[in-house]
């Protein structure tokens, strides 16, 4: 029936009925490649064979994925009395593989530092061997140690970015400073800092009263958007029974006046941190041991045995030797003018003609020689003659390089702007 109707249709048709029959038998016997979409088309050639190869790509991409994918890590937390073998004997990890991490470098010898309450992560492969270690010592470094090879272990110190803002504080002193500090929201660590910065002109142990106030900013540091401490003070301004002094931080790390002269003078006031002035500079003072009217050429620090006493200037030692009058004692030249001297030391940390820096510790406070406690005797003479050290007219601070002036004079303009905004916000709070 149907042969019958195509030989009654016109020639031309039946000619395009073969031709189409013809077409259906060859894309049977040779089949097209499915159609598939990608981003990379355009990077083909045009009428290339590709799937074998793409299949081969795609799935030596995956297994090198597999092989870069970060390691499952476990915690161990270290306790009192730990150390590494014994945090890598918990781990399952062998004594070959502690020394050979102990051993992989200087940033290595971090592991040497570890503090109870500390964390280290460890990463180990299917058969427990090491892979990595990392250990966060601070918000913002950490040691990373890793294989790198069969027998290869490097270290490497990895450091995370900080971001600094603005802090401020003020406040005013009605029992104490540290209390007034806290108060402030200030840390431990900066209430000192704001001690030591004015420490050349203000007694913070005797000077304070009632009244007396301050006004810092500083950084605030942070990482990845979290706060994480208190940084450097960077200008602040302390008033003192009626007195104001201000202080500005250069980017040399020294402190200046606004007007470009250094905080930091030729001379400590106090070269120790003491309880009270046990005995004061008098020329007619009775001596507590000998009871007969003897000058008191210094001051008597009372402070517990132990305490770090500090050269009060740079200079060079001319003694440090014990005697029965003076005990265990140091002598300080501090150029052709200036000598300071230090008393019944219970131990000594420097010796005859070693150079000494401000604020360096040249001993320890006790009561060696003619004393009735511990304490430290201070002396501070100028060309030979003795002068009380708590009045004595000490020489002017060296002003900032004539080279810096006109930068730091910028910088001081910013930093007072800040204080003076703060100083205004806590008045109308108050």
């Amino acid at each position: 029936m149907v042969k019958q109707t195509i030989k009654q249709l016109p020639k031309p048709h039946k000619l395009l009925i073969i031709s189409l029959a013809l077409i259906a038998v060859v894309l049977f016997i040779f089949p097209s490649e499915p159609a598939s979409a990608s981003r990379h088309t355009a990077e083909l050639e045009p009428g290339k064979r590709y799937p074998l190869e793409l299949e081969l790509e795609s799935e030596q991409a995956s297994l090198d994925l597999k092989d870069n994918e970060e390691p499952a890590w476990q915690k161990y937390e270290v306790k009192r009395g730990d150390n590494l073998a014994r945090i890598f004997d918990r781990a399952g990890l062998t004594p070959q593989e502690t020394y050979q991490v102990s051993r992989a470098g200087d940033a290595a010898k971090r592991l040497l530092k570890m503090m109870p309450g500390d964390q280290l992560q460890l990463a180990t492969d299917e058969q427990g061997r090491f892979l990595a270690l990392q250990y966060a010592y601070s918000p913002i470094e950490s040691l990373r140690i890793e294989k790198t090879g069969d027998n290869d272990i490097t270290s490497r110190i990895e450091s995370r970015q900080v971001d600094t803002r603005l802090g401020y504080a003020s406040g005013t002193i009605n029992t104490s400073f540290w209390h007034a500090g806290v108060a402030a929201g200030m840390s431990e660590g900066q209430i000192m800092n704001l001690a030591g910065i004015f420490g050349w002109d203000i007694d913070f142990a005797l000077e304070l009263r009632a009244g007396d106030s301050f006004n810092l900013v500083y950084e605030e540091e942070y990482v990845d958007g979290e706060f994480i401490g208190q940084g450097r003070i960077l200008a602040a301004e302390f008033t003192n029974r009626g007195e104001t002094f201000r202080a500005i931080r250069y980017d040399d790390g020294n402190y200046y006046t606004p007007e470009g002269r250094s905080m930091r003078k030729s001379f400590l006031r106090a070269p120790v941190n003491f309880k009270y002035i046990s005995s004061s500079f008098n020329p007619r003072r009775l001596h507590p041991v000998l009871k007969s009217v003897r000058p008191h050429n210094g001051i008597d620090y009372a402070a517990s045995t132990g305490t770090p006493v500090m050269a009060a200037g740079d200079g060079k030692v001319i003694a440090a030797s014990y005697n029965r009058y003076n005990g265990n004692y140091v002598f300080i030249q501090h150029g052709e003018k200036y000598t300071t001297k230090y008393l019944h030391f219970s131990k000594r940390a420097v010796k005859k003609g070693q150079s000494v820096k401000q604020g360096q510790v040249i001993g320890y406070v006790g009561s060696t020689g003619l004393a009735s406690g511990p304490h430290l005797h201070y002396e501070f003479l100028v060309n030979g003659t003795h002068r009380n050290p708590r009045t004595v007219e000490l020489p002017k601070a060296e002003p900032i390089a004539s080279s810096e002036k006109s930068k730091f004079a910028a910088i001081a303009e910013e930093y007072m702007g800040y204080l003076n905004t703060n100083r205004r916000i806590m008045l109308a709070m108050n």
